[in-house]
């Protein structure tokens, strides 16, 4: 009851009155939530945007991508419980997906494990961040305790490799764009530059799921071309669209059953995406008043509420008449610019979907997959007989840990296949 009261009393339920009061009533009904932002506010370690430490340098620019600007050692929780291991924080200089400069943070976390016989390798772990608050960033939320997918990582601490999770989507949360590839490609160079870690000669592999996949195959496309300075040595991801144009196609209208559920990602990309093309993405353009009011609500949010209040509230049923994505050829074309398979990467991929996902279709995945291996990717592609989106997360990742814990110990990747299944008939909502 007394925590109900602070949260009350620091204003944390209190709504917008430009909040839509009303829904039609075969939508999702919530009422406006409480922000996970605001909850963060209460907390003694300061939010990001409240924090002196990420603020850029005047003279960004002259700094070289993954150059450091600043670090500091931190205290890495679980649940609110320290963890003993060294956690070493580092701000960096990356570029944005218009190559213009930024900075974003990293974090670095070291087992208390010696490692003999070669250089210590690195996991970089991309966090499925989804959200558009920098307080819902790994740098932030692994201080906290609430990282959610940070159980995923003792299994490489365990073995004594380091762990790398950057802010991928970088202080100003975009989402789904090439950007993320180069935050992630300048952590690794940040990891590299600082001579105190004792990993300038590391081997890096990528991990990443749905929201993270994005980021972690971005990356590995990118590598050749953006950061070849960098030694990767695997990437394996799960869940993650590669046509990006259609999954809107799919996400914006109403689906049966759990794939409406799928409804938020819309949301989530609008939102992010008008931040870093507020020129195509204009809401005043596209949505009515109702529609303007809730991607308002949807600019300072966690993925778990903007999950719960975008769920079965289709974007396209806000659109303005005679208004769509697919309307707009410039909407379009950012849409196809950032989908999946404008590279190949150059090198080992280890790729997992599952065989119906209620928020990412199979049928948004396996082009770009069949694409990728007629083009010579050196990759290995399964479908995980296993249904449902969160729990692939866990399923897929069993074997991801195991091909990459081998390739990073210097062990083959493995032999090449392409082993999709498809047993759902043609339309089924999610496959």
């Amino acid at each position: 009851m007394s925590a109900c009261l602070t949260v009350a009393a620091a204003g944390v339920a209190a709504a917008d009155p430009e909040f839509p009061p009303s829904f039609p009533p075969d939508q999702n009904q919530l009422p406006q939530l409480p922000s996970e932002p605001q909850l963060y506010d209460l907390l003694p370690i300061p939010s990001p945007d409240q924090d002196p430490w990420y603020d850029d340098p005047a003279n960004l620019a002259d700094y070289a991508p993954g150059e450091i600007v600043r670090s500091r050692e931190v205290q890495t929780r679980l649940l609110g419980l320290p963890v003993p291991v060294y956690t070493k924080q580092l701000l960096y200089r990356s570029n944005d997906v218009h190559d213009n400069p930024i900075v974003t943070a990293t974090t670095v976390i070291v087992p208390g494990i010696l490692w003999a016989g070669s250089p210590r390798p690195v996991v970089s772990f991309q966090e499925a961040i989804d959200s558009t608050d920098s307080a819902c960033n790994p740098s932030h939320t692994l201080q906290t305790g609430t990282m959610k997918e940070s159980t995923l990582v003792m299994y490489w601490l365990a073995q004594g490799f380091a762990i790398n999770v950057p802010d991928f989507d970088g202080k100003f949360n975009t989402f789904n764009t090439y950007g993320e590839g180069k935050m992630v490609l300048d952590s690794l160079r940040a990891v590299k530059n600082d001579p105190a870690l004792g990993l300038t000669d590391s081997g890096f592999a990528l991990y990443g799921y749905s929201g993270g996949g994005s980021g972690s195959l971005r990356a590995a496309e990118l590598r050749q071309s953006y950061a070849p300075d960098v030694r990767l040595l695997g990437t394996s991801i799960g869940g993650t669209p590669g046509n990006l144009l259609a999954e809107a196609e799919f996400a914006t209208k109403s689906e049966p059953g759990l794939t409406g559920i799928s409804n938020f990602t819309m949301w989530l990309g609008f939102a992010s995406l008008a931040r870093e093309y507020p020129d195509i993405f204009k809401p005043e353009d596209l949505l009515t008043e109702e529609g303007q009011g809730l991607l308002k609500d949807f600019q300072s949010r966690c993925y778990a509420t903007i999950a719960a209040q975008g769920a079965y509230r289709p974007i396209s049923a806000y659109y303005q008449p005679g208004k769509s994505l697919e309307t707009s050829p410039q909407v379009v074309k950012v849409l196809e610019d950032n989908s999946l398979g404008h590279y190949i990467p150059d090198s080992p991929i280890l790729w997992w979907h599952g065989m119906w996902d209620e928020l990412i279709p199979p049928s948004v995945v396996l082009p770009t997959v069949d694409s990728y291996w007629d083009r010579g990717a050196d990759l290995r592609f399964y479908t995980v007989p296993v249904p449902e989106h969160v729990t692939n997360a866990v399923t897929g990742w069993i074997p991801a840990v195991a091909w990459l814990s081998a390739v990073l110990r210097g062990l083959p990747p493995g032999p090449k296949f392409n082993a999709q299944f498809t047993p759902l008939p043609p339309g089924f909502p999610g496959s």
